[in-house]
């Protein structure tokens, strides 16, 4: 029993650094990815908002954006109200279309008995 009861506070300290390995760390380096994130909202930058919508930055100052959410329609944000800026839309190169082999059309055999 003197050996189990020596080893009680250093199992707690084990789950305590597990602990703040395994949550602590990982959300602190997602929080700060956030705040990058949002800081660098520009002019220009497509957002998706917290309530979902999807506009283009057309004005921003410290704490607030104006939003182009329609054509004609700007809004104001609170810049935490940014849930993610989203990646510009790269412009889709046109296919070219496929050269499709073109068989060559026989005339109709003549029938006996047509006249021409």
């Amino acid at each position: 029993m003197i050996v189990a009861a020596s080893s009680a506070p250093l199992f707690l300290i084990v789950l305590f650094g597990l602990f703040v390995f395994l949550i602590v760390l990982p959300n602190r380096r997602r929080q700060k990815a956030a705040r990058e994130q949002l800081s660098n909202v520009e002019v220009g930058s497509e957002v998706l908002t917290v309530g979902g919508l999807i506009g283009r930055v057309v004005e921003a100052d410290d704490g607030e954006l104006k939003l182009e959410i329609a054509p004609g329609t700007v809004v104001r944000l609170a810049r935490r109200g940014v849930a993610s800026v989203l990646a510009p839309e790269e412009p889709e190169e046109p296919e070219e279309p496929e050269e499709e082999a073109v068989a060559e059309v026989e005339p109709p055999a003549e029938l006996p008995g047509d006249p021409s």
